[in-house]
């Protein structure tokens, strides 16, 4: 992958540039960060060419802080429940994140609604990864709700981040043939295994500079994606 960044500046996406060096990358976390110890390992093995320069959590009991400190990465913890409203807490967390100076902000297991300030604030640096095939099964208990429908194929996939919750373009799927009688517990691990492949994925692409937000629309190599990529396991 190339050892370049997109140098999108502070104020949200528009055309970019490649300089030399590597992509600043924060991760939000709420729990166990299994996705962030993805990133962590591929980062040691010189899989992925980020920098991850810190991880925020609105939870002080999540265990992805320790993964984090373990990894020598800086960490802070703002729980919300001490801010008035989403907004004053997300107006927070921003500040916190700014004197990081992240190029690309990753969602991790991150148990919070974004306010539309805080995705305008960064925007078209914002990934999420969510456990379903979008546009299908937005929201929470996808994997349940995936087997009480009787669906043949679940899912994750990585997006952008909008106003919208779970609605930004999609950018890489990966994707699974339910079995038949697995329960939603058995379900959900193996879509996990698939996000720690396919989220550093999504992220090598950003951070490469082949992968950009414009016009409300994921853009990779110059060519508007009309759907996600797709990748089967």
């Amino acid at each position: 992958m190339l050892a370049a960044r997109a140098d999108r500046g502070r104020r949200g996406a528009g055309a970019i540039s490649l300089n030399s060096g590597r992509c600043r990358a924060a991760i939000l976390i709420s729990g166990s960060g299994s996705n962030l110890q993805a990133f962590i390992d591929q980062v040691a093995r010189h899989e992925l060419a980020l920098d991850i320069v810190q991880v925020v959590s609105n939870r002080d009991d999540a265990f992805g802080l320790k993964r984090a400190a373990n990894a020598g990465i800086a960490t802070r913890c703002l729980p919300h429940a001490q801010f008035a409203d989403r907004e004053s807490f997300d107006r927070a967390m921003a500040r916190a994140l700014d004197d990081a100076k992240p190029d690309l902000l990753m969602l991790a297991g991150f148990m919070r609604v974004l306010s539309p300030w805080f995705v305008a604030h960064f925007e078209g640096r914002i990934l999420n990864i969510h456990p379903a095939l979008l546009p299908a099964y937005p929201g929470l208990n996808t994997h349940q709700r995936v087997l009480d429908a009787g669906e043949r194929w679940h899912g994750s996939t990585v997006h952008f981040v909008t106003a919208q919750l779970d609605g930004g373009p999609g950018i890489l799927q990966g994707r699974l043939a339910v079995r038949p009688g697995e329960s939603a517990v058995v379900l959900a691990q193996r879509v996990q295994a698939i996000e720690h492949r396919i989220y550093p994925e999504a992220a090598a692409l950003f951070a490469s500079g082949r992968l950009e937000y414009r016009d409300g629309m994921a853009w990779l190599d110059g060519e508007r994606l009309q759907q996600p990529l797709v990748r089967d396991f």
